[in-house]
């Protein structure tokens, strides 16, 4: 946007604390002293300096660009009170999808070198960009740190934690860190070491539109607009399937209908990152999306590119340090040889130990003897002139231009080559690219990777079941040099994982997949600690590969925990641990639909630099010298038919749709040869419960019959559970009641108990041999069932009038009684006096004392894990998520203390019993 003065001139705003140059129309460059971000000194850094602006300056030295009037150069820096002390506001709407959000710049963190905040519908991220003034010690990784939260007080909420704060980044937040991370690191330039942070916040979210890819896109322009030197500009949009229409940045409402969630990232002409999950969608289908998404990413980086033009800041290009160009020649003239035959090597640790050796030659070499390029010529002859005069001979005198020629001697003279010394960061950082490039070529020329594989050749695959006798399921899966140990445990609800997010507290998790990477796993020593955000995404990526194979909740009313721990790292560890969690689920005999397996690809972009046709080559499972070396790191995973889980990083410019198709395919021809190698498993999948595995059995009751197996205060659900010795009863509004327990034995006492509570009795029957429980001075309460108790006035317990009950019956005595009354809170009204010999009343139907299971109001039952009762309905019902009450064994028996409700679900809520 531009401003116009009072006489109708376009005036952009003024930056003064945001550019260290403003080019106007008459301008001259002068050194300053006082720009601390640009001093770097010498002895801290032996880098030479890449500039752009500025060629052959000392580190020590600054710049800054003032207009004049007149053209001379300034050496001092002028300060003017006129000039305004932070840029103005810029507000510009761009299209997102089939809308617009609003980005606005300047309005806040005006000090920051980029921030921007940008709104969609009422959901607003606030993002910002700052570098350190001084550069880091130079590195192969660029130093950028992202951090995203979500503040709880955007939904108008709090932490349900004790302090009520935001704490530690969660798990979703660190997803999306990632995103943001992924995409921004290939287009920043190279050799630039100021470190870099970007800080994302939610200030408000309306439940409606996600905040994550609108994340992605405000990181994507506070980099373009800020001083962070950057190749291209970066927006990310969601990608949508709602039946055959995609849909780009769709809503949390048409995302609950959706068959594909796509999150993309990338530039007006590449992409850069795609990640997401689907229901074995077709790899055409696939395709498409992404057409979709690169569509609406391209539009979105035109729009932006008109704002930076409009406010952006200069880049800092002039502090880019690269290695000198002549270091790569001679890292490759002293390791060239040996590193060819060191790359030969198939074994990861005997490979990485020779290359680790012949590094600290070449350093040795280049650092600290120096070295001498072969193509210098030993011994150079240089002619000095020398006017060789003797002393002793009398001078003798030369006409005016009568020189004697003779007298003037050219003394020849060897010249020893001074050896050449450079900075050990340097030397690390060539050896690595040239190790690179030497694989490649490797690749490319010799049409075979370091192990003897073609492109699309598979790592040998062996697997086993069962090897944990303990765990419910465990699977050992191995793939060349990359191993997975499974481990599958099942539970009831309240092993479920509770998740704090903005849109409630309550939301749970059924099924997670927890990924761990030891350093162990790579043969090497370091940190154990709090799971790192390569673990989480790891984990996530995994996990959604394996949900849409997973029953429904009603059908295994299961919590399911998978752990992946790899045993062994050389390269698609997570794809490892989709095929080793496939078949530790089907060893803990949860009935998945069908296998899974996971595949990394990758790619030689630029094929023509070692004499290929210009293709890019695809690598199938691709290995972790190829994973670093490579331009891409692509992971599929699904079926022979479809797709359910990927993620692709690009470490290049981007990739086009062709190179992506040619992958994809590829990808599905490398899922098809795994899932073949995993049927050979040996042993295989138990596909049955193990016997340390908890029962659960699921019954039906009428809903208002709730109340009566939960009894006043949790005291009839607790007695039924220390009675019993269940695990723990939980139930649910619509009248589902599931009993988990260890044992088949505690399970049928607690069914049978429930089911006599919960029976149906009618008025007019008649139950024999009824215990007397208990006596008050009103009546006595009479067992007509197990659990099951009616009260007997003392008006009904005989034809004559009584003082006490006493006088007729005590605690303990078996009596007859007759059902007179049920009344609206379902208690029972019994009568003695009816059955009596005296009493005139029709003799009616007789039931057991133990109740008659029929009349239980059960639409159905089912029982996991074992043979279903006799009598028992076959029914299976789908019953609907509602209202949850758990209940838990306590550890020890104890009297009945007060109930507390602890465990609520998003669609449930539940109670814990607990001993006090």
């Amino acid at each position: 946007m531009l401003a116009t003065s009072p006489g109708g001139l376009h005036i952009r705003p003024y930056h003064p604390h945001s550019s260290h140059f403003s080019l106007s129309t008459r301008c001259k460059l002068s050194l300053s002293p006082n720009c601390p971000r640009f001093s770097t000194s010498q002895k801290s850094s032996k880098f030479r300096s890449l500039s752009l602006l500025l060629s052959r300056r000392k580190y020590s030295e600054r710049f800054s660009v003032r207009a004049s009037a007149t053209g001379p150069e300034v050496s001092e820096p002028v300060l003017s009170d006129a000039l305004p002390s932070f840029p103005q506001p810029v507000s510009v709407k761009i299209p997102f999808g089939d809308r617009q959000i609003l980005v606005e710049t300047g309005h806040m963190g005006r000090q920051a070198s980029g921030a921007v905040t940008v709104t969609d519908g009422e959901t607003i991220i606030y993002t910002s960009v700052c570098l350190a003034d001084v550069p880091s010690e130079p590195s192969d990784f660029f130093p950028l740190n992202v951090n995203y939260q979500e503040r709880f007080s955007a939904a108008g909420r709090t932490s349900g934690g004790f302090f009520k704060r935001e704490g530690r980044t969660k798990d979703h937040e660190v997803l999306v860190c990632r995103l943001i991370d992924r995409p921004l690191r290939p287009t920043l330039i190279k050799g630039f070491y100021h470190e870099t942070q970007i800080l994302s916040w939610v200030l408000s979210y309306d439940g409606l539109h996600f905040p994550d890819a609108l994340a992605v896109t405000a990181a994507g322009i506070a980099v373009a607009l800020s001083e962070v030197p950057n190749s291209k500009v970066i927006a990310g949009v969601r990608v949508g399937l709602v039946g055959d229409k995609f849909i780009v940045n769709p809503t949390t409402q048409e995302m609950e209908d959706s068959q594909l969630d796509l999150l993309l990232a990338g530039s007006d002409d590449a992409i850069l990152m795609i990640e997401g999950y689907c229901d074995f969608l077709s790899e055409e289908m696939l395709i498409q999306a992404v057409q979709v998404g690169q569509d609406a990413v391209r539009e979105i980086s035109n729009e932006v590119k008109a704002l930076v033009e409009m406010c952006g800041k200069p880049k800092m290009l002039d502090t880019i340090k690269l290695p000198p160009p002549e270091l790569y020649k001679h890292v490759e003239e002293i390791a060239g040889e040996e590193l060819v035959k060191v790359l030969q090597i198939k074994n990861k640790i005997p490979r990485r130990k020779a290359l680790s050796s012949l590094e600290e030659k070449v350093l040795t070499i280049l650092s600290e003897n120096g070295y001498v390029s072969k193509d210098e010529t030993v011994g150079i002859v240089e002619t000095i002139p020398d006017l060789l005069e003797d002393e002793d001979e009398d001078e003798e005198v030369v006409v005016d231009g009568e020189v004697d020629e003779g007298d003037v001697h050219i003394k020849p003279k060897s010249r020893k080559s001074t050896p050449m010394l450079f900075s050990e960061v340097d030397v690390k950082l060539v050896f690595k690219e040239v190790t690179s490039k030497f694989l490649r070529r490797r690749i490319v020329e010799g049409g075979r990777r370091s192990d003897g594989r073609f492109a699309d050749g598979i790592r040998p695959i062996s697997s086993r079941c069962g090897l944990l006798p303990r765990a419910h399921g465990s699977a050992l899966f191995t793939r060349g040099e990359t191993q997975s140990l499974a481990v599958v445990t099942l539970g009831d609800k309240q092993m479920a994982q509770r998740i704090d997010n903005l849109e409630s507290d309550d939301e749970v998790k059924r099924f997670y997949l927890q990924y761990s990477f030891p350093p162990s796993s790579v043969g090497e020593v370091g940190r154990i600690g709090a799971p790192s955000r390569r673990e989480i995404g790891h984990g996530t990526l995994a996990e959604r590969a394996l949900e849409p194979v997973l029953p429904s909740d009603n059908d295994f009313p299961y919590t399911i925990r998978v752990e992946s721990t790899i045993t062994e790292s050389n390269g698609s560890s997570s794809m490892a641990s989709v095929c080793g969690g496939c078949l530790a689920l089907q060893d803990a005999g949860v009935p998945i639909k069908c296998s899974i397996a996971g595949v990394a690809m990758g790619m030689v972009l630029d094929t023509d630099e070692f004499g290929g046709d210009g293709t890019p080559l695809i690598l199938s499972d691709i290995t972790g010298s190829e994973d670093a070396s490579g331009d891409m790191d692509f992971k599929v995973a699904g079926n022979e038919d479809g797709i359910t889980a990927f993620q692709m990083d690009i470490k290049v410019g981007g990739i086009t749709l062709p190179v992506m198709k040619k992958a994809l395919q590829q990808a599905k021809d490398g899922r098809r040869h795994i899932l073949a190698e995993m049927l050979k498993c040996s042993p295989p999948p138990s596909n049955s419960l193990s016997k340390h595995a908890p029962l659960i059995h699921i019954m039906k009751v009428k809903p208002e019959k709730i109340n009566l197996i939960i009894g006043s205060g949790g005291k009839k659900v607790k007695s039924i559970i220390e009675e019993t010795g269940v695990e723990a009863i939980d139930t649910e509004d619509d009248g589902t009641v599931k009993i988990t327990a260890k044992d088949l034995s505690s399970l049928e006492k607690s069914k049978a108990i429930i089911s006599n509570l919960t029976m149906v009795p009618t008025v007019g029957d008649i139950y024999r041999n009824c215990e007397i429980k208990s006596i008050a001075p009103y009546g006595v309460f009479v067992e007509i069932a197990p659990g099951r108790e009616g009260l007997c006035h003392i008006s009904e317990l005989s034809s004559n009038w009584l003082a006490k009950a006493e006088d007729v019956v005590k605690v303990g005595d078996l009596v007859d009684v007759k059902l007179i009354e049920v009344n609206d809170k379902g208690q029972l009204r019994l009568s003695r006096r009816a059955l009596l010999p005296e009493a005139d009343a029709e003799n009616p139907p007789v039931k057991l004392p133990t109740g008659d299971p029929t009349k239980e109001a059960a639409a159905s039952d089912k029982l996991v894990g074992s043979p279903k009762p006799k009598g028992s309905s076959s029914e299976d019902t789908v019953l609907p998520h509602k209202k949850v009450k758990v209940f838990k064994r306590p550890a020890s028996p104890a009297k009945d203390g007060p109930y507390s409700n602890k465990d609520r679900t998003k669609k449930s809520s539940g109670k814990a019993v607990s001993s006090q």
